[in-house]
């Protein structure tokens, strides 16, 4: 990340899109983001460099409510394969070169259900619309599908498909699944309705759980590893906590280190840079607190309902919903902006960024923001 940001950067380029809240993600210099505008959930891969649009796949029926329409699932890529998810549980593996299927199913295949009274009942997903994502790990894929008939995370073959193991009755969150090795276990790492949960990456056994409740079955927030064998997790029912994974003989135990109860963080899930956490906090401000304990070291107001935080060596790039763009340093003794600019309308989107370019999305429109001089 840059130094700082004396000036607001022009756009490289702009492009009117359709709604949607899913994240924008590069890789190999494509940039694949998801909206509604062919009146399908529908994947678009474009030059990132450029804008110019290489090729669109519907792939999922449309999904609305009172917030926006438009997909919610932040796509996964891996090598040449894309990964899309709908809020109705879609999932499909394109190809990132045109966009072609190569394997896909249905969340109800594996027995999830849906509701149409959104204002209570069973897990959030299943009133809303799915928000998480996929994680990949190895040669496997894992998806939190939330059905309650033993299938609430399953893990495929990310190449060709193929089911490997289905595992739990957990709901589902809106959370995404991360992957990790956790006393010395490679485990798929999930937040679900009932609490947090490490899975077996090659069986699906469940090695531990820390099981706690949420108002309406809704965590948003997903799971932070931390070096040293350590999960974080913020709640905004519960607070954040840390929790300790260890090996005891044949099994794996989790214990809580420490929990903050004042820390109930709503939307964003933070970042962590060395031994501190930074990110949105849950009173419309941006927050830094010590991983080892806890403590919050400094909190700054005016930061709104939501807030992506990505780090990169000691800057962390924010954009916040009302759709600026702050450069903060990450120093745990005082907040330090280095500055700050309007990069588009009200977005719950996170951004991307790649080879010193920013990329923003609103409900309307995508737009790249470079923040470094091109490499020569």
């Amino acid at each position: 990340l840059p130094q700082g940001l004396e000036t607001a950067p022009r756009p490289l380029w702009r492009k009117s899109i359709g709604h949607g809240y899913s994240g924008v993600v590069v890789a190999r210099q494509r940039l694949v983001f998801l909206d509604d505008a062919s009146g399908q959930e529908t994947a678009h891969c474009l030059d990132a460099r450029t804008g110019q649009e290489l090729w669109s796949q519907p792939f999922a029926e449309p999904y609305t409510d009172e917030f926006e329409p438009g997909p919610r699932c932040t796509p996964l890529v891996d090598g040449n394969r894309l990964y899309v998810q709908s809020c109705y549980g879609e999932f499909a593996c394109l190809s990132l070169d045109a966009g072609k299927k190569q394997w896909g199913f249905h969340f109800r295949d594996h027995g999830m259900f849906w509701v149409k009274d959104r204002s209570g009942g069973p897990g959030a997903a299943n009133r809303r619309g799915n928000s998480g994502s996929a994680a990949i790990s190895g040669d496997r894929i894992f998806i939190q599908v939330g059905s309650t008939n033993g299938a609430s995370i399953v893990a495929f073959d990310k190449i060709r498909g193929r089911l490997l193991w289905k595992s739990q009755d957990d709901l589902t969150s809106y959370a995404s699944l991360v992957t990790g090795t956790l006393a010395g276990r490679p485990q798929a790492v999930a937040v679900t309705c009932e609490g947090l949960l490490g899975l077996d990456a090659a069986s699906g056994e469940a090695l531990w759980r820390v099981p706690f409740k949420t108002g309406a079955n809704r965590n948003v927030l997903t799971p932070v590893l931390d070096g040293g064998d350590h999960v974080l997790f913020a709640s905004y029912t519960t607070g954040l906590r840390r929790v300790a994974v260890k090996a005891e003989g044949s099994k794996v135990q989790a214990a809580q280190a420490w929990l903050n109860p004042a820390l109930k963080i709503n939307l964003a899930t933070p970042v962590l840079v060395g031994r501190h956490l930074y990110g949105h906090g849950p009173d419309k401000d941006f927050v830094c607190v010590e991983a080892d304990t806890g403590t919050i070291r400094w909190r700054q107001t005016g930061f709104n309902q939501y807030a992506s935080t990505i780090a990169s060596g000691t800057r962390l790039l924010v954009l916040n919903d009302a759709g600026e763009v702050l450069l903060l340093e990450a120093n745990p003794d005082r907040y330090r902006e280095l500055g700050r600019f309007q990069a588009c309308g009200k977005t719950f989107s996170h951004p991307a960024y790649a080879h010193g370019v920013l990329y923003t999305r609103d409900s309307r429109e995508l737009a790249a923001w470079p923040l470094q001089p091109p490499a020569r």
